[in-house]
């Protein structure tokens, strides 16, 4: 009997593990103890499970329309580096390196020969305005290439008929009072003595009209013409002269060297300089018949690039521009713009430019989305224009939106290159203009290009295909910017805070921010206006607000 029921037995489990649903109920059971296992070993904090954070930047896009600045946050990463250890080195165009991604605009309450100056020598460029006669811009333009250089190979000279009064209108136009003399007034020429402002300062008004060589100094220090800089620069300090002439065995001037460039190069190291070591200056143009001779001012006056100033720069008239320059000018590089979409871009990459300028509506003194319905939010032109760009090795100017060092950090994780900035620079010191005090607050005046006022010259009139129309439509407006002070203090913080940003994510780099970007391993976060609430200052009765 014991035998029977074993046998009946073992049929009976035969049958159901043939049968499918309880295959199924064995299946669920092994699930459910896989799942009990899977979620032992997260509350445990194995590294098996790691939940995945945030979105990469195209998930991200893809996500959300209208991308700006302060709609995302950046997620930290893995820190192994110090802060100080961040590379900021970048492209401003294909040839043109900077050692910090900072650009002054073309505006004129922003950038002239003072800004352009200071914005190189914290290794980044200023852009300055053409909203002047070419003369002028050319003017500017010649003042920073001739504010500090290792050999001056083409220094201002004067000849020994120059008076008094020469040398003081000479110091007027370039900012400096040390010429050589030579008989015939031009470098090649004879050096019979130096003339600088301890010579002329007490000279009376009455005896400013006598020749420079009553005055100047004769018994001169000087270097033999193909001596090495490091040598020249050694002679000066141990002659404890200014200026130091380099002569051929004939005498006759061949170059300068000056002794506060050796003061500035110890300074700021950054300094971004050309081959010659002369400080490294763009300006802008328009795209019109006219501008092909300003263009020729420029050039001879030592430009290194010149930004195409449009505010929309998809038009036959700046391809067409692109082209001359690039076929008459093949030294000077060309930053074409403004563009806010890929096919903007490709059709001038296509004619030839060197970098772009992304932007349209978005600075805090432009109002032309508001006007004209037309542009693009800010994030979302440079992330698309830049994934586009980069394709052709077209670097990308962030043109627009930025008012602290955190959108700096955002520009750059979205794929641009450098930021150009208007009204985080027109409260400096150097920034064209007077500081005014209202209410207690000491001021500077800061308008768009767009802007009625702005337009009233021809240079903002261009700049908006405006100069033949009777009705003038404001795309900017006019207003004033707090004071700022110097930008040798405030260029400094925006490195700092740009490469503390860069750490927090685990970059040692731009290149490598751009890198992990693309990769998808820089995440991005959604903020939600409780979010941003929150990031900012809040739940204080008063508060001082101190940048740096």
């Amino acid at each position: 009997a014991n035998l029977f029921f074993f046998f009946k037995y073992i049929a009976f489990v035969e049958v159901c593990l043939r049968s499918s649903s309880f295959v199924k109920v064995l299946s669920l059971v092994k699930t459910r103890s896989s799942d009990m296992a899977e979620q032992d070993r997260s509350s445990t904090g194995s590294p098996e499970y790691i939940p995945e954070d945030g979105l990469s930047c195209e998930e991200f896009v893809l996500k959300h329309e209208g991308l700006t600045y302060n709609d995302f946050i950046l997620l930290p990463g893995y820190i192994d580096f110090e802060a100080n250890e961040v590379d900021l080195t970048t492209h401003l165009t294909r040839d043109i390196v900077l050692k910090a991604p900072f650009v002054s605009s073309p505006m004129d309450t922003v950038s002239e020969a003072a800004m352009a100056t200071a914005m190189a020598l914290m290794g980044g460029i200023g852009i300055i305005h053409s909203n002047m006669d070419a003369d002028a811009q050319a003017s500017e333009v010649r003042k920073v290439k001739k504010y500090e250089q290792g050999f001056i190979l083409d220094p201002v000279v004067v000849g020994a008929d120059c008076t008094v009064a020469d040398i003081l209108a000479l110091k007027e136009k370039y900012g400096f009072s040390g010429f050589p003399v030579t008989d015939s007034g031009s470098i090649g020429g004879k050096l019979i003595g130096l003339v600088t402002s301890r010579d002329i300062d007490f000279v009376p008004h009455s005896e400013r009209s006598r020749p420079i060589t009553d005055f100047m100094t004769r018994d001169l220090v000087t270097a033999k013409a193909g001596c090495q800089l490091l040598d020249a620069n050694q002679i000066m300090q141990e002659s404890r002269k200014g200026k130091l002439p380099i002569v051929n065995e004939s005498g006759d001037l061949v170059s300068l060297i000056a002794r506060t460039d050796l003061k500035k190069n110890r300074e700021f190291p950054l300094a971004t300089k050309d081959a010659k070591k002369q400080l490294r200056v763009g300006a802008a143009i328009g795209t019109r018949e006219a501008d092909k001779e300003r263009l020729s001012k420029l050039a001879a006056a030592g430009v290194d690039v010149v930004v195409l100033d449009s505010s929309q720069g998809n038009s036959i008239y700046q391809i067409n521009m692109i082209k001359h320059i690039v076929e008459t000018y093949p030294s000077i590089q060309i930053i074409a713009g403004n563009v806010v979409t890929a096919r903007q871009a490709c059709n001038l990459i296509e004619a030839g430019c060197h970098a772009l300028r992304v932007g349209m509506g978005s600075g805090s003194i432009c109002i032309t989305q508001e006007v004209l319905a037309v542009g693009r939010p800010q994030g979302i032109a440079v992330y698309k224009v830049s994934e586009y760009a980069r394709r052709h090795r077209v670097p990308i100017i962030a043109d627009g939106g930025i008012s602290s060092a955190g959108h700096i950090m955002k520009a750059m994780s979205l794929g641009a290159s450098t930021v150009m900035m208007g009204g985080m620079l027109a409260g400096t010191n150097e920034a064209p203009g007077e500081y005014y005090f209202q209410d207690g607050v000491r001021l500077k005046k800061y308008r768009g290009m767009g802007s009625l006022t702005a337009m009233e010259r021809r240079g903002g009139q261009q700049r908006y295909y405006s100069e033949e129309q009777t009705i003038k439509v404001a795309q900017g407006v006019s207003g004033a910017v707090q004071d700022r002070g110097s930008v040798l203090q405030l260029c400094p913080y925006l490195c700092q805070g740009l490469k503390q940003g860069c750490q927090d994510v685990g970059a040692k780099s731009l290149t490598e921010l751009r890198t992990m970007m693309y990769e998808g391993s820089l995440r991005f976060q959604g903020r939600s206006a409780s979010a941003k609430f929150e990031g900012g200052v809040h739940g204080l009765h008063s508060y001082e607000k101190r940048y740096f």
